[in-house]
């Protein structure tokens, strides 16, 4: 009896696996853009940028010459200054080294205040001039993360707190009390915001099940499994599970959206125009309209670690300009 379930075990596993689909375009056109190397792979990352092998990092701009501390990785770049956590009990701002007892996950600076999100789902401030926290919440546990975990947001006298399940805590800088209570997404397992930005003074925010906006006082909510979520200009530009492109305005109505059967889309860029990564090796690049494509073929490991800035995508030990 044991082997006859074994066997059907078996059967039931490659029969699933025999009808696993993928993205498999028509017409394919060669890459016309040359990746460069970075000379050190990618061995972690957050929403902010990565970590390489030899200790450098990258982020918004671009590769640093840098080298974090041995044992620490990358948090944010933030008013000049680097941040980097050894995921345990220590933040580095540069060179200069805080015990926080807790591992920090991400992290913003701004006037000397260091605004922080654990592990635990605490968030502090810790004011880097007297040396002390002027300020800590603690939040419901989320015991499981997407690794994009979003930085937090300062604007003007507010600091914007992503939390690890799921909401925005709205802080004031002048007196540490919480003034607004975001929820973006109470309901799902994995839902840490995992975006988080103020495009025209509309706040952007996502986990990876819920995307939100709020601005002029109103407040939209739209619910997709997301990929990806990146903004350029005025546009937000959305990557879903389920193989969508979809473009909307800040007010988060559809604009143009483009399906693609089967496609599993990994990171989303803007140069020329847009651009997605596509898991089965092919870099899509719809025009600003989205009434036409290019699908090229394009040499990509599933297993390689992705990470975009504005025009350019860094993938693994490489990156390539797109515009």
């Amino acid at each position: 009896m044991r082997h006859l379930l074994i066997l059907i075990s078996a059967i039931i596993l490659f029969t699933a696996c025999s009808k696993k689909q993928y993205f498999e375009p028509e017409d394919t056109l060669s890459f016309n853009k040359s990746t460069k190397s970075i000379d050190s792979d990618i061995v972690s990352f957050n929403r902010d940028g990565a970590t390489l092998e030899n200790g450098q990092f990258i982020s918004a701009k671009g590769v640093s010459k840098i080298k974090i501390p041995e044992g620490f990785q990358f948090l944010n770049l933030s008013e000049g200054k680097v941040l980097s956590t050894n995921i345990k009990d220590k933040i580095y701002v540069d060179k200069k080294e805080i015990v926080t007892n807790t591992a920090v996950v991400a992290a913003s600076l701004k006037d000397d205040i260091l605004a922080i999100v654990n592990s635990d789902n605490s968030i502090m401030a810790y004011d880097l001039r007297d040396g002390k926290i002027i300020f800590k919440e603690y939040l419901t546990k989320s015991l499981a993360n997407d690794t994009r975990i979003a930085a937090p947001y300062f604007m003007q006298n507010l600091i914007l707190f992503p939390t690890l399940d799921g909401k925005i805590l709205v802080v004031s800088a002048q007196n540490y009390k919480v003034v607004r209570n975001i929820i973006v997404d109470a309901d799902s397992q994995f839902n840490n915001i995992i975006y988080l930005n103020v495009v025209n003074d509309t706040l952007i925010a996502a986990t990876s099940k819920k995307v939100i906006s709020v601005g002029d006082g109103v407040l939209n909510i739209k619910q997709y499994d997301l990929r990806d979520i990146i903004a350029h200009g005025k546009d937000i530009y959305l990557a879903t599970i389920d193989g969508q492109i979809i473009k909307t305005d800040i007010s988060l109505n559809v604009m143009n959206r483009k399906k693609y059967k089967f496609a599993k889309f990994y990171a989303l860029a803007y140069g020329d125009s847009l651009y997605a990564l596509e898991s089965q090796g092919y870099m899509i690049n719809i025009s600003d309209d989205f009434k036409t494509d290019k699908i090229y073929d394009f040499s990509f490991d599933e297993e390689d670690r992705v990470i975009a800035f504005g025009d350019t995508m860094y993938i693994n030990d490489e990156y390539v300009k797109l515009k």
